[in-house]
This record gives C-alpha cells, structure tokens and sequence, in this order.
C-alpha cells in the first residue's frame, strides 16, 4: 500500500448524520487506515443559513459511536482568508445575473449548450448589467479541456471548461464562498492526498481539477463510491427523511450491527456485528480489485 497518504471525511453540519453519509464516512476511514495514514474531519459550513449548531458535536458523537476515529479536524468557516487569498489570484469579475436571469439567458443563446446542467453564457463577462445589485465572483475559466480520473471507477471524464462548466461562481452575491473553491483550498491546505467521496460529485471533479492547476496546488486520487439508496431506489438524504444514525445510536442499538449493515450494503459478507477495523482487509481487497480494473 502507499505511504504518506492522507484522506478526510467533510460532512456538512446541517443536521444529524444518516446511513448514507455513515458508509462514506466509513469507507473513507478504511481507506485512510488502510494505507497507515492520516485522516482528518472537515465541516463544510459555509452556509451558515443551513448550519445547526448542534450538528457537530452529534455528527462526532456518531463517528465515535461508529469507532471511527480522526487525526485532525478542520472547520471551513475559520478559514475564510484562505480562500478570500485563493480567489484574488485568479481571474475573475462581478457578476449580478440573478439565476432567472441565467436561465433565460440560457435560453435565448441559439449556441448555447445544453449538457447535464445549466452552463452560465457570460452574461456580465464584460461588464455587470446591474451595478447597483450585490454582485457575485465568478472565474473567468480558460479554454481549456481539463480531465480528471476516478480510481473507483478507473474511469476518466473530461470536460471543456467554457462549453460543459462555464465561468463558475467562486463566491456568492451573500458574500459565502463556494464550494467547489473550498474543497480545493482546504484540500490542499491539509494535504490531501485521497479523496473519498459520494459518487454524485464525480461530474463536478474536472473544475475541481482545472481550479487546482490554476492555483498551482496538487492533484489528489479520486475515489467515487456509489450511494446508498432507500426502498424506492433514490439516495438517501436529510431532507428526504433518512433516518439519523444519533437515533440509532440514542435507541442503544449496538454500533457493530449499524456497522455490519452498512457492509452488507456493499455485498460484503460479515457477521452480524462488526467493528470498524475487522473490515480493514474487506476494503483492501476493494482496492485490489480496483486497481486490477475489475
């Protein structure tokens, strides 16, 4: 296995922990472990419309409950000069489009592309249409086609910057950085050099990828897992009511059968309790087979 690597967990604390974020958080546990190296805890809280209080003492309430354990923790609304630093060194302009704007402009665009999602057309790329509204920044991105590589899937996507991203928002009009400009900052702050994570955001690793090099900070390996889906097929999220590991927890459920069924989830067969490092080898052999591109 390779040394020196150094993996996270970054939950955002809008509310308590479901089982889906449990198997991410796991899974990225394992792979730090796995490898002997570090593992950190991030809270993204950057919204702070979104953010409870409570959620970060019952988000580490549940990772202890869970076994799992971190080196470092990291909470991204302490460091906003880092990313404030970040986004004066990139090429960038005040844009006052509202998102009805956006999409209208959008539409009206005869050239316009019509990918996955909205690509914003450069409506205020020479010069905001409405000076007298807060503006956010976006980044003049390059044209450039950047790539990017997941090692869960042994895939590669790459994407043009202008035609299939667009100039993206680095902060919002409310004066809340994004997240994409985050991550890369907080990521390469810390030393990041494996990044576990959901499959939903693989489509959006590329401008991850092109904010790297823009700002000359490495590159970390890529790994997408799949969600974990409810009885009707869809992901599981807080909003949709998935029920909170704090519930399980505070019914006295026992971690290692929480534990056993989040392996399970995987195809994986375990007892049915388990602790977190007994499914150390189980996860190697995952990293065996990916490698084999099997």
């Amino acid at each position: 296995m390779t040394s020196g690597v150094v993996g996270r967990f970054a939950p955002s604390p809008t509310g308590a922990m479901h089982l889906g974020n449990a198997r991410t958080a796991l899974l990225a546990w394992l792979h730090s472990r796995a490898h002997g190296g570090r593992h950190l805890l991030r809270f993204e809280d950057l919204d702070t419309g979104r953010v409870r209080d409570w959620a970060y003492d019952v988000t580490r309430a549940d990772l202890e409950w869970l076994g799992l354990d971190w080196d470092e923790e990291v909470i991204q609304s302490r460091r906003l000069d880092l990313y404030l630093a970040a986004a004066e060194r990139l090429d960038t302009y005040a844009c006052t489009c509202t998102r009805r704007e956006v999409q209208a402009a959008i539409q009206d665009s005869a050239g316009a592309p019509h990918g996955a999602e909205p690509v914003y057309p450069g409506t205020c790329r020479t010069g905001s249409l409405h000076p007298e509204r807060p503006a956010a920044l976006r980044w003049r991105v390059p044209d450039e086609v950047v790539c990017a590589r997941d090692e869960w899937r042994g895939e590669t996507l790459c994407q043009h910057l202008p035609t299939q991203v667009g100039d993206l928002v680095l902060r919002r009009n409310d004066g809340v950085f994004a997240y994409h400009l985050a991550v890369v900052v907080d990521d390469a702050a810390s030393g990041v050099t494996d990044v576990l994570r959901g499959e939903d955001l693989w489509t959006a690793t590329p401008r991850q990828v092109a904010l790297q090099r823009a700002l000359g900070l490495p590159t970390p390996r890529y790994w997408h897992v799949p969600l974990m889906l409810d009885f009707r097929g869809e992901r599981l999220a807080k909003r949709g009511g998935a029920p909170p590991v704090q519930a399980l927890r505070e019914a006295g459920d026992p971690p290692g059968r929480v534990l056993s069924e989040l392996a399970r989830s995987l195809g994986w067969s375990v007892p049915d309790e388990v602790s977190a490092p007994e499914l150390l080898p189980l996860w190697r052999a995952e990293l065996g087979r990916a490698e084999l591109g099997a």
